[in-house]
């Protein structure tokens, strides 16, 4: 099998400004980064606001494993096969993170003949998004440990500072620090700190979901930094440092305008974490690309039990979206480490929304035909359409029954019916039992003492009318990563709470996640190279 790297070089991209002529813009329209990579001002989205919008397509997940199914390939191939069939597509995804590319999972720009180019700018720093988020994040970080060292008004209780540092890498030694040593307090205040990985900030949260520049700094000045000794929560907007963050982000809430390997516009914008944020590619860049395109296919983080719900209960109640049809993809892999039941119960999950679901079975190299023509038979047995599909391999050409019947069900407005699992005003107890039952499959909810405590200070304080981020497991259906199938019976272990009230969501945890990861044995870092030449190798 070839590397998606070599794959990745030998193509001939167009020019950026080929692109986007093909999305109506003009070459004044676009912020150059060389001449593969453009932002497309925010500011251009006024032009378009009496549009009419294209269709939305989600792409989601059967219960993965932890090779990853191809959500991002099989995002990438249906917009390809949607242009090889006509239709005026485009892709919007997120962006990678450093930590993962030089850790263990490699890059998130697809794979193959399926794939962002160029792929390893993609891969690599991109347009510097990632590193503008950080900066931001630790200036509140910075701004916070002087306001105590200061000893500054309003007061912030030093061990109920709740803002930690990023990076973009994976870092397991700086989860846990202590700042603030030596020096008599001339280096500030000693106190316990740590640092999480990029994607898990609350401002890349706030990136995702924002509607513009100036939603964006409102939406910063609501993030909690702290608490004082009475349990007020104390924001970035009563350290006044909302402005400056977001004048470190003004470049960064422009979409980021690339290509596929066959040309195919895409937006590729944005990438919060899929379990303690909603895991989808930037609000902006999805409604921009409706605007430009027919059809817009974008993915949401790990299986329809949580990237899916998050998609619909966070970001589309966030920018009024209404999908028209999701892609639940599976593989042979995960079908063999679940079962037909999990496919049964991630379809299921879907119509709970009362949407379309067609299944789209990725095809892997060494994949015996006759075994995912079986599988396809199961799940048309479920009354879902499928379809086999080798975008890895042949790019869009591997796929196009799947994108004429995705754009079959897109026309047929079968997901104008889209509907919420659950209402705000719902209590955010009441929120959870509704998607561990009907999502999940759970009998009940057991809510930690802890839990329960965080969960009432949360609705005293204001905010339980916001939508809820479920942290669980993304290997089970149930909160025990060891549960495979369609478990039953299980109760939810609800262990702890917190609100990100910039962001605008409730984060209900099922256990211990990890925000920072670390490197494995033997990192994909040790791995790459450059040449004299420039030429990289190893990334993948």
């Amino acid at each position: 099998m070839r590397s998606d790297i070599d794959i990745a070089r030998e193509a001939q991209p167009r020019p950026i400004m080929e692109i986007a002529e093909r999305l109506g813009l003009a070459a004044d329209d676009l912020i150059p980064y060389g001449r593969y990579i453009a932002k497309v001002p925010l500011s251009l989205s006024e032009q378009w606001r009496e549009h009419p919008a294209g269709k939305l397509i989600l792409v989601t997940a059967m219960t993965p494993t932890s090779y990853g199914e191809g959500k991002t390939t099989t995002t990438i191939g249906l917009a390809q096969a949607l242009t090889a069939i006509g239709k005026r597509a485009m892709v919007a995804i997120r962006e990678p993170s450093l930590g993962p590319c030089m850790g263990l999972k490699g890059g998130a720009a697809g794979g193959g003949y399926a794939q962002v180019l160029p792929m390893e700018d993609i891969n690599l720093h991109f347009t510097g998004d990632l590193h503008a988020v950080s900066t931001a994040h630790n200036l509140l970080s910075a701004v916070v440990d002087n306001h105590l060292h200061q000893q500054a008004e309003p007061e912030i209780h030093p061990r109920k500072v709740v803002w930690k540092r990023v990076i973009d890498m994976n870092d397991r030694s700086l989860r846990s620090i202590i700042v603030g040593l030596e020096g008599g307090g001339i280096n500030g205040m000693m106190r316990e700190d740590g640092f999480e990985i990029t994607a898990a900030s609350e401002i890349m949260a706030v990136l995702g979901l924002a509607d513009d520049l100036m939603d964006l700094k409102r939406r910063i000045g609501n993030i909690i930094v702290g608490y004082n000794s009475l349990g007020k929560p104390i924001c970035a907007k009563d350290l006044g440092a909302e402005g400056a963050m977001a004048t470190l982000l003004k470049n960064a809430v422009n979409p980021n305008l690339v290509q596929t390997i066959e040309g195919t516009p895409a937006f590729v914008h944005g990438g919060p974490f899929a379990n303690i944020a909603h895991g989808c590619n930037t609000l902006i860049a999805t409604r921009m690309a409706l605007k430009l395109a027919d059809y817009v296919v974008t993915e949401a983080g790990f299986g329809a039990d949580l990237g899916a719900e998050k998609f619909f209960s966070i970001k589309c109640r966030a920018g009024d979206l209404k999908p028209d049809a999701v892609v639940l993809v599976v593989t042979r892999r995960a079908y063999r480490a679940h079962g037909i039941e999990n496919i049964a119960k991630h379809v299921e999950n879907v119509r709970h929304f009362k949407l379309p679901v067609v299944v789209c079975i990725n095809r892997f190299l060494d994949d015996p035909p006759e075994e995912l023509e079986q599988i396809r038979d199961q799940c048309l047995g479920l009354g879902a359409e499928a379809r086999i599909v080798d975008y890895r391999e042949s790019g869009g050409a591997g796929g196009l029954g799947l994108a004429e019947e995705v754009a079959r069900v897109c026309d047929s407005d079968a997901g104008a019916s889209f509907r919420h699992l659950y209402d705000l005003e719902d209590g955010i107890r009441e929120k959870v039992e509704a998607i561990a039952g009907r999502l999940y499959g759970a009998s009940g909810v057991e809510f930690s003492r802890d839990a329960q405590v965080e969960i009432k200070r949360i609705e005293d304080l204001g905010y339980g009318g916001l939508p809820l981020c479920i942290a669980k497991t993304p290997a089970s259906l149930s909160d025990d990563p060891k549960a495979p199938g369609r478990p039953t019976g299980f109760k939810l272990s609800v262990t702890s709470a917190k609100v990100s009230a910039g962001a605008g969501f409730v984060v209900i945890y099922t256990g211990k996640v990890m925000t920072m990861p670390g490197l494995p044995r033997r990192p994909a870092a040790l791995s790459i190279d450059v040449d004299e030449h420039g030429d990289i190798s190893g990334l993948f």
